[in-house]
């Protein structure tokens, strides 16, 4: 087996590196999704560099704005994006919604939506969970109640990333409400300008706004919005989710932050006042440097699957319960290793490093809960990888 990318693909990771340094400000250092209004119009504009280049999803055919180039090209440039934390306004349509469209999408949906996705012109958002239906999905009570020629949608979805934002949802909901809960779930996809549709903002304990609850009242969904079959949407939406958790960047971006841990500790590490558990940080940090090069070969594997058009599932679980527990590790050994400077924000004059591991240490606490519960991961490895019995 080997492991190392092809000439090919590591002079198209260099391309990569020249537009990155090229076109990122050298002090940009924000996470993908804490963007402020303030970095918001700079990320759009330079989405749109990107979706020029083809370089959103340069894996994907040419005719919806890709450049039909090998996955692993595809790999290459995800890696790179998240390791200089690059901003992309169009990442849940090139990860989640695009990919989704592919697979089940008429090719009416995918002339409509595949270009806008790639070029970098629509934001999309995702409605999954709801007040009452969280990790357990299916239990899901929002309504689509066909209506001529429209789905009428009554309901709310909760945590919806950019929804603020967005101009398109692509959510889940009931159409069958006397099926078994699984089976009469439906995946639609609604413009977040339809009337009766209500954006309400989630402040994370971190006091950032990303999440946000949307609110449906008798909104009218074209039928036409329907992607794969009625009532078999759980299908359609669980290809999503393993879309969602192939974690292929995660590995990359653990790395940056690891790095800009092991700078602070080499140009810090002899004055005492600025480590919080002395003779013990070689050893931890030994110890996280092996378990983000481990992640990165789970990543890797996710990604050969992609790569021979197969769709990853408990494979993908694997990759992302590990790399969100590996974050929840990062976070908490650089708080360990700066000691008490190691708990103030970006804005105190005190702050190592902005701040960075003090906001993660407190937004990697829903790492585990997003995308599905690590419980729900380790369910799904047993059950469908290891092939053990329910209950």
């Amino acid at each position: 087996m080997d492991y190392r990318f092809t000439p090919e693909e590591e002079a198209f990771r260099q391309e990569v590196r020249t537009f990155l340094s090229a076109e990122l400000p050298e002090s940009w250092d924000y996470d993908p999704f804490e963007l402020h209004d303030e970095q918001w119009e700079f990320a759009r504009d330079f989405t749109k560099k990107l979706g020029a280049k083809r370089w959103l999803a340069p894996a994907w055919p040419e005719e919806y704005g890709g450049l039909g180039l090998d996955f692993m090209k595809q790999v290459v440039m995800a890696e790179e994006m998240a390791y200089r934390r690059a901003p992309n306004t169009s990442l849940i349509g090139v990860t989640y919604a695009g990919p989704t469209v592919i697979v089940y999408g008429s090719d009416e949906q995918k002339k409509q939506f595949l270009p806008g996705i790639t070029s970098g012109e629509i934001v999309w958002c995702q409605g999954y969970s709801e007040p009452d239906a969280g990790s357990d999905l299916a239990s899901l009570q929002m309504t689509a109640v066909k209506d001529g020629d429209d789905y009428v949608l009554n309901g709310t979805k909760t945590w919806s990333s950019n929804a603020h934002k967005a101009n398109w949802c692509f959510l889940l909901a009931r159409t069958d409400t006397e099926a078994p809960k699984h089976k009469g779930i439906s995946y639609l996809i609604t413009p977040m300008d339809a009337p009766g549709i209500t954006v309400n903002p989630l402040v994370n304990m971190a006091d950032e706004h990303n999440f946000n609850e949307i609110v449906f009242e008798n909104v009218r969904v074209p039928a036409k919005g329907l992607v794969g079959e009625e009532n078999r949407g759980w299908y359609v939406g669980m290809t999503t989710l393993d879309f969602e958790r192939s974690n292929i960047s995660s590995a990359a971006a653990h790395r940056r932050s690891f790095e800009q841990l092991l700078g602070y500790v080499r140009e810090n590490g002899k004055r005492k006042e600025e480590r919080g558990d002395g003779d013990g940080v070689r050893p931890r940090l030994a110890e996280i440097a092996i378990e983000i090069e481990a992640g990165r070969y789970l990543s890797y594997r996710v990604a050969s699957m992609q790569a021979r058009e197969q769709i990853p599932n408990y494979e993908s679980s694997a990759a992302k319960v590990y790399h969100s527990e590996l974050g929840q590790r990062l976070a908490r050994t650089g708080l360990q290793v700066m000691g008490l400077y190691g708990q103030l924000r970006e804005g105190s004059k005190y702050a190592r490093l902005r701040g960075r591991f003090a906001r993660t240490y407190v937004t990697s606490a829903g790492a585990t809960i997003a995308a599905g519960t690590s419980e729900i991961q380790r369910s799904i490895i047993a059950t469908r990888g290891l092939g053990l019995p329910r209950g």
